[in-house]
């Protein structure tokens, strides 16, 4: 994964190590169960001192994504959910949309309030029961539903509870309340439709699906978004620009 440490920022070199090798844990890139490198080492990769590794480190043990073994080394922890997953950067919906010249749109918005399960709780970093915020919405044209969109993202109680708040940008909402995204992971796969994404687009059973996973995160906050968005496969184009 590429490193996106930037020595110049107001954010502890300490905290954007931590949040970099979180995603090697949340990617798989290392797998539950393995060791992670040896502190030196990893003073060598990211070039800070080691009093610096133990902090990002000790991040990662709060949250019990890692676990220390006496003369051994650094552990992934266990989970149950594995899946086989490859990141990369990627662009929004909104702009995607606009830079291929769609006029795409939310047709329809949906926010909740839920209890965390295990799988939102790791990726918001919150407790297992923790309130959480659903956003469901289907996208697409003004006659044409093409994508849907379940994103899980930190309760606030600032935020609106109106499902017509939730009809333009979600990124632009957030950033009336001081949430200002800063850090996007993607991965895709292509998938069959399971019967919530049939009803939601209309399709069959057959239908090739599309399936775009996106983490956010505001790195001087702590709100994190968990999204799954799901277009159907011969209406959607998938560009990436490599800088």
């Amino acid at each position: 994964m590429k490193q996106v440490i930037n020595y110049d920022s107001t954010i502890p070199l300490y905290i954007q190590i931590a949040e970099e090798l979180r995603m090697n844990i949340i990617s798989e890139k290392w797998r539950p169960g393995t060791k992670i490198p040896p502190e030196l080492e990893l003073c060598d990769t990211y070039h800070v001192s080691r009093i610096t590794i133990r902090k990002s480190i000790e991040e990662l043990v709060k949250d019990k994504l890692v676990y220390r073994k006496r003369a051994k080394g650094t552990f992934v922890a266990e989970w149950e959910e594995k899946n086989d997953e490859h990141f990369t950067f990627v662009k929004s919906f909104t702009t995607e949309m606009k830079e291929l010249g769609k006029d795409a749109s939310t047709l329809s918005a949906e926010i909740s309030i839920i209890q965390a399960n295990k799988k939102i709780a790791r990726y918001l970093n919150l407790n297992i029961g923790d309130p959480v915020l659903k956003l469901s919405r289907i996208r697409g044209t003004s006659d044409n539903a093409f994508a849907y969109f379940v994103t899980c993202f930190t309760y606030d109680q600032r935020y609106p509870m109106d499902n017509e708040a939730y009809y333009g940008s979600l990124y632009a909402l957030l950033a009336k309340y001081g949430v200002i995204v800063n850090q996007e992971t993607e991965y895709i796969e292509s998938i069959l439709p399971t019967k919530e994404i049939e009803n939601a687009l209309n399709i069959g059973h057959y239908e090739p699906i599309l399936k775009r996973v996106r983490m956010t995160k505001h790195l001087e906050g702590s709100f994190r978004e968990y999204s799954e968005c799901f277009y159907i496969g011969n209406q959607y184009r998938y560009y990436v620009n490599l800088t």
